[in-house]
């Protein structure tokens, strides 16, 4: 617990920040007209952008300088908590046990196996010792050498274990180049193909591979084939979608017997199969789109799971003939049941595992294939654990014909863990939980919920964490964090870097505001279009709560937010500024109705089903711009302000938050001293910030810096 009131620590020399030039660009939609002065910054190819960008870098350099100690003590503190020599759990496919490891000192991991030995259980392998017999197929440093960033699209091991497709990115741009590898001579026999979108499948043969293009919108909407050794320009084109909503993933079944193809916008969704043994044919559709039903296929060996929402908002499970090609085939097998959203099946040789949502959390249940019962099911039985709040789900589980289940489980105080779940007995053995080095005590912190009450009556969900000495005595620095879009659920989970906070006394909370999906689909539903403003209100109300119980001092919390997430910070830091000493939006959707605006974007179409469709609707473009954080912009004081972006990233162009600072610093009463105004762009990166860990863990001491400072907790 800490007494003192946020007040940053004093800079010696507080230096003038950038100013962005204004060049007259006028948009016009609606008959509104509206000046945009800072549209310039959106092409990087501009020597002056780039430089502007740079700047900006130097400024939040400059006005953070004071607090470089802390940012190395920060990362000191993650780094001694970490277990850098480390490995996964190994898992069994096809007669080999599959594992990463990681090494002290490097970035990224290897990816590992050693042969499986006929009678022999799981191998109990050590961090730091060599193993025998051990094949290194891909070692991360090797390939990112002379790179600033790495990050693989497909790791992909052919079904007679010779062969190793994977998809490399340099740049950050989500753009990949695709590679063979020979394992047992460790030489790349392949890479004619390149600039593909994320996924890779191999025939049964190991002769082809089937991957992803993209279009001008960084959309992908191709499927091609491509056969090992060949060039790329006698690819086939396998499938193509037209449809701008839609986008494309693909995905091999557990049994390696189907090539699925997934087509999905934000509302409708469709399927089609390809055998692998006849890698040459063509796909087949499981059932025509229609709109406004979703549905996930699942090949189950001798007939089709089938996940939708047909008959039911929350889901349901159906099955079908495997060679299905209508929803008329559909028959029930899982009913849907009140207060559970079913998010998916998955189907072993002995059982299919369903994972669901209850009570604002996840949850998995198991059901047994019985050949005597009229389903071909039998009894259901849910995987339960005891804490108040956590997150569940399945592990790596590649093999059809395993007879148990890899199961995760974390929650904010229980480091990841992961268990085999005996199918037939329902025991949980421990295989390994996250190592936590000096001395981490889970009875030294507390996790729990709290509700806050939205302005239209809606109790919101917050899950809370904070030391276990800490009181509700209104004196606590608080960091609220926030998403609330696209369904995506922030469920609890274990951080080490966040242990930096809560040993400053930091009340830490997740907002799980309307927009997630951690209520069910409707939660979801009353936090987007129309309804999209519940999702800002929602966590003001939590901001208050958290006030209001004490929990933390109200001049002491600070808020944050990622992609859609930093939309929400630049949202409410319009709408309720005075609630939060600072803000953290990082790669933040900020100019988000310009983007909408803007079909030849990426993701701008596919959009339109997730915010409305202001292009073509005065109604939309109007309470579009109601909310859009750059539009709303306001002469009176804001929080202090860190926007952190990357300068390859696809999904939230760097120019939205270079725009927000401009505007910003241009009309915000902001003391630069005390409130600073911040932009950081890492040069060489994407949407997810810097790809190697120890450069992550400096860009995560970066920003906890800034808010610890902010709150007065340095």
């Amino acid at each position: 617990m800490s007494t003192s009131t946020a007040q940053p620590t004093n800079q010696p020399h507080v230096p003038k920040p950038p100013v962005a030039k204004q060049v007259e660009h006028v948009r016009e939609h609606h008959g509104d007209r509206v000046i945009d002065p800072y549209e310039w910054l959106r092409d990087k190819s501009d020597p002056e952008v780039i430089a502007h960008l740079e700047a900006e870098n130097a400024y939040a350099q400059a006005m953070t300088e004071h607090l470089a100690p802390l940012r190395d003590q920060i990362f000191q503190e993650i780094k001694s908590r970490t277990q850098e020599t480390d490995l996964s759990v190994p898992v069994l496919l096809d007669g080999w046990w599959y594992y990463s490891r990681t090494f002290e000192g490097k970035q990224y991991a290897a990816q590992c196996r050693v042969r499986a030995e006929e009678g022999v259980g799981r191998p109990v392998l050590s961090p730091s010792t060599q193993v025998p017999g051990e094949q290194v197929l891909l070692d991360g440093n090797v390939e990112a050498e002379g790179h600033e960033f790495f990050s693989l699209g497909a790791f992909e091991v052919s079904h007679d274990a010779t062969r190793v497709a994977y998809a490399v990115d340099l740049q950050g741009d989500e753009r990949f180049a695709l590679k063979v590898k020979q394992i047992d001579t460790d030489t790349v026999i392949d890479e004619a193909v390149d600039n593909i979108g994320y996924g890779a499948v191999w025939s049964v043969d190991g002769r082809h591979l089937f991957y992803t293009r993209v279009d001008d919108a960084w959309r992908p909407f191709q499927v091609w084939r491509h056969e090992v050794g060949t060039p790329a320009d006698s690819d086939v084109k396998v499938f193509e979608e037209p449809d701008e909503r839609f986008w494309m993933g693909i995905g091999s079944s557990r049994d390696d017997r189907w090539l699925v193809i997934m087509l999905g916008s934000r509302t409708t969704s469709e399927a089609l199969l390809l055998d692998l043994a006849e890698p040459l044919g063509a796909p087949r559709l499981v059932a025509p789109r229609r709109d406004g039903v979703e549905y996930d296929v699942e090949p189950a060996g001798d007939r089709l799971l089938i996940t939708h929402n047909a008959g039911d908002v929350d889901f349901e499970v159906a099955h079908a003939p495997l060679d299905a090609t209508s929803a008329d085939q559909w028959q029930p097998l899982i009913p849907p049941v009140p207060g559970e959203r079913i998010l998916g099946v998955e189907a072993f040789a002995d059982y299919v595992v369903v994972s669901l949502r209850r009570d604002g959390l996840s949850a998995l249940r198991i059901l047994p294939r019985d050949a005597g019962a009229d389903s071909g099911f039998g009894a259901v039985r849910d995987v339960r654990f005891e804490e108040p709040l956590y997150t569940v789900g399945t592990g790596s589980n590649p093999q059809y014909d395993q007879t148990a289940v890899q199961v995760v489980f974390e929650s904010m105080v229980t480091p990841r863990s992961v268990y085999d779940y005996d199918v037939t007995t329902g025991e949980l053995t421990l295989l390994k939980q996250q190592e936590v080095l000096g001395g981490y005590d889970p009875a030294d912190y507390v996790q729990r919920r709290e509700w806050a009450t939205a302005p239209d009556g809606t109790r919101v969900p917050i899950s809370l964490v904070a030391r276990a000495d800490v009181r509700p005595d209104a004196s606590n620095p608080g960091l609220i964090y926030g998403y609330g879009s696209y369904e995506i659920s922030m469920d609890p989970y274990f951080s080490v870097a966040r242990l930096s906070l809560l040993d400053r006394g930091f009340v830490y909370a997740v907002a799980h505001v309307r927009g997630g999906g951690e209520m069910g689909r409707r939660w979801y539903d009353d936090g987007k279009m129309e309804h999209k403003r519940n999702t800002f209100t929602d966590f003001v109300a939590c901001a208050d709560r958290l006030v209001e119980s004490g929990w933390v001092a109200a001049d002491r919390l600070v808020a944050e937010g990622g992609s859609a997430g930093g939309m929400l910070m630049g949202a409410v830091a319009n709408l309720a500024p005075d609630r939060f000493r600072a803000i953290h939006a990082a790669v933040p959707f900020v100019d988000s109705l310009t983007t909408i605006l803007d079909p030849s974007l990426p993701l701008t179409v596919g959009e339109w089903e997730e915010w409305g469709d202001p292009l073509h609707h005065a109604d939309v473009y109007a309470y579009m711009k109601s909310y859009a954080p750059y539009e709303n912009v306001a002469p009176r004081q804001y929080p202090a302000i860190l926007a952190t972006t990357s300068l390859n990233d696809t999904r939230v162009y760097f120019v939205e938050p270079a725009k927000w600072v401009a505007r910003l610093r241009e009309v915000t009463t902001n003391d630069p001293a005390t409130r600073p105004i911040l932009l950081k762009t890492e040069m060489v990166a994407g949407h997810g910030g810097k790809s190697g860990r120890y450069d992550a863990w400096q860009q995560h001491a970066f920003e906890l810096a800034f808010l610890i400072d902010q709150a007065g907790a340095a």
